[in-house]
C-alpha cells in the first residue's frame, strides 16, 4: 500500500521566520523576484472597492502575516522584489462575493512596477509552475518595534488606536494597476504599516477592526473581521442563489417560442450595483437559515 501523502503544514502567523516561495520572472522587459506564500499556508484575503477606497479584507491571522510580509519587504535590497498574494490565497469578498484582485506589495524605492508589468503578472496567475526555491523571511525586529510603540503609547501620548497612521516621508500609492491591487511604500512606510497591522484587533468593535493605510487621503484600508471566513461562505451562497434566481426569471419571462436555456441568457440585464445590493440583502436570509433563532416558550 502506498504511503499516505501528508497534508502541507499550515504556517504560523506569528512566527519570526516565514517561508515564502521564490520565482524569477521577466515582466515588461524587467527582471523581478516574485515572492509568494506557500499554497499550503492557511492565510486568506479578499479585496474590494467601497466608498472610493481600495480594501484588503481578512481575519486576525491575515493581519499578522501581512505585517510580517511588509516588515521583511522593507529590508530587501534586491531591485525588482515583489510580494504577491495570488489566487491560491484569495477569496471572493465577504459582502457580495465578487472576485478579488491579486495583491502586490511593492517597495517603491527599490522596484519599478508598471501597469504593463502588472498586467503581465496577472496573466500568469494563478502560478502553476514549480517555485525556484524557498526563502526564510526573517522579521525578528517586528516584535521589539511593537514593544517600543506600546511603551511610547503608554507614556501619555493619547489614544493608541491604529485607525489613523501618520504618513512617513516617502512615495506611497494604493491603486488598481494592471488588474492587481498594488500597494507601494518606502521602507519607513512599510515598517509603520507592519507595526500597526500587528496591533490590528486590539481595539476591535463588534468583531471588526481597520487600518487606514494612507490617512488623510484614505485610498487604501485593511479591514479584518473575526468571522471573516464565515462571512465569505455566506456571501458565496447568497450570490449563487441570487444569480440562479435571476437566470430562472430571465428564461421564464421570455415568450415561449423565444425561450433559451439559462446558459444562453436573455431577458433584462441587472446593473452591477443592483446585483451587489441584492446579494448583500439576501446574505441576511442565508445567515438566518444557518443560525435560526431559538423558539422561546410562551406562558399561557
Amino acid at each position: 500500500m502506498a504511503a499516505q501523502q501528508k497534508r502541507p503544514r499550515h504556517g504560523s502567523a506569528d512566527s519570526d521566520i516565514l517561508k515564502l516561495h521564490r520565482r524569477t520572472m521577466v515582466l515588461d522587459g524587467r527582471v523581478f523576484t516574485v515572492l509568494t506564500l506557500r499554497p499550503g499556508d492557511d492565510f486568506r484575503f479578499a479585496t474590494n472597492r467601497y466608498h472610493d477606497t481600495w480594501h484588503v479584507l481578512s481575519d486576525w491571522r491575515g493581519a499578522r502575516v501581512s505585517a510580517r510580509l511588509l516588515w521583511g519587504l522593507s529590508y530587501q535590497r534586491r531591485p525588482g522584489t515583489l510580494v504577491v498574494i495570488d489566487p491560491a490565497h484569495l477569496d471572493p469578498n465577504p459582502f457580495d462575493a465578487a472576485p478579488s484582485d491579486p495583491i502586490v506589495l511593492v517597495p517603491s524605492d527599490l522596484t519599478v512596477f508598471t501597469a504593463a508589468a502588472a498586467a503581465a503578472l496577472r496573466a500568469r496567475l494563478p502560478l502553476r509552475d514549480r517555485s525556484q526555491g524557498t526563502v526564510g523571511w526573517q522579521t525578528f525586529g517586528l516584535k521589539p518595534a511593537l514593544a517600543r510603540r506600546r511603551a511610547w503609547d503608554s507614556g501619555g501620548s493619547g489614544t493608541a488606536a491604529s485607525h489613523y497612521v501618520a504618513k512617513p516621508v516617502g512615495w506611497t500609492r494604493i491603486d488598481r494597476v494592471g488588474g492587481t491591487l498594488a500597494i507601494y511604500g518606502g521602507p519607513d512606510q512599510l515598517r509603520e504599516w507592519a507595526i500597526d497591522l500587528e496591533r490590528l484587533g486590539e481595539y476591535a468593535h463588534d468583531g471588526m477592526d481597520y487600518l487606514y493605510l494612507d490617512y488623510p487621503e484614505v485610498d487604501g484600508e485593511v479591514q479584518i473581521f473575526r468571522q471573516y471566513r464565515r462571512e465569505v461562505s455566506v456571501a458565496r451562497q447568497a450570490r449563487a442563489e441570487i444569480t440562479a434566481r435571476l437566470r430562472d426569471s430571465r428564461v421564464n419571462s421570455a415568450p415561449r417560442h423565444r425561450r433559451r436555456s439559462p446558459a444562453a441568457g436573455g431577458g433584462p440585464v441587472v446593473a452591477p450595483a443592483d446585483l451587489e445590493q441584492a446579494i448583500h440583502a439576501h446574505a441576511v436570509t442565508v445567515r438566518r437559515r444557518r443560525n435560526p433563532a431559538p423558539i422561546r416558550a410562551v406562558d399561557s
